[in-house]
C-alpha cells in the first residue's frame, strides 16, 4: 500500500508541474524517474516514450501508466495513472471557471506567453537527451534523418513514420548482427 501512495503522489506532483506535453515532460520525468527515485533507466524510459506514441492518449500519461504497471501491476498502472490526471483536471476545472473572466488580461496573457517559452526550453532539453541516447552511429543517423524528411515533407502519416522507423531499426540490426556473424 505503501509503495501506492508513494506513485500516487509522485505521478501527482509530476502532473501538477507539467506543461506543453509530452516532450515537455521528458525532462522532468527523467529527473524524477531515473536520477531521483532510480525506478527506471533512462533506456527504459525512452522506450516508454516510443510506445507511448505508438499508443492513443497521452504520452506522459501513458508512461506513468507504465511505470506504475511495471513497478506494481495493473492497480500501479492505475493508481500512477489516476496520480497523474488529478492535479491538471482540477486546475483546469478552476481555469475553466475563471478564464472567460481573466483571459483578456495582460497579465494572464503575458503568464501564458512566459509558459509557452519555457515549454519551448523543456522540448529543446528533450531533444538534447534523446539525440544523445538515441544517435549513436551512422545507422541510428540514418534512421533519423529518414524520419525528419518524411516528417518535414508531410510524406506520410506520423504513426508510419514510426512504424516505419522501427522495422529500420530491426533490419538493420539484422544486417549488422550478419556482418559480425561473417
Amino acid at each position: 500500500m505503501k509503495e501506492l501512495f508513494e506513485l500516487y503522489i509522485t505521478f501527482a506532483k509530476i502532473g501538477s508541474i507539467t506543461f506543453g506535453g509530452g516532450y515537455a515532460m521528458l525532462p522532468i520525468l527523467q529527473r524524477e524517474l531515473v536520477e531521483k527515485r532510480h525506478w527506471e533507466t533512462d533506456e527504459d524510459l525512452m522506450d516508454y516514450f516510443a510506445i507511448g506514441q505508438c499508443t492513443p492518449g497521452i504520452i506522459s500519461l501513458n508512461v506513468s501508466t507504465f511505470v506504475g504497471n511495471k513497478r506494481k501491476g495493473i492497480l500501479g498502472g492505475i493508481v500512477s495513472s489516476i496520480g497523474f490526471v488529478t492535479v491538471p483536471i482540477l486546475l483546469i476545472l478552476v481555469i475553466s471557471m475563471f478564464l472567460k473572466n481573466f483571459a483578456d488580461y495582460a497579465i494572464v496573457k503575458n503568464a501564458f506567453a512566459g509558459i509557452r517559452v519555457c515549454v519551448c526550453v523543456l522540448i529543446l532539453d528533450a531533444v538534447e537527451r534523446l539525440w544523445k541516447k538515441s544517435i549513436l552511429n551512422i545507422r541510428s543517423f540514418t534512421i533519423f534523418a529518414g524520419a525528419l524528411l518524411l516528417t518535414l515533407f508531410d510524406v506520410l502519416p506520423l504513426y508510419m513514420i514510426v512504424l516505419l522507423s522501427a522495422v529500420a531499426g530491426i533490419l538493420i540490426s539484422q544486417l549488422k548482427a550478419k556482418e559480425v556473424a561473417k
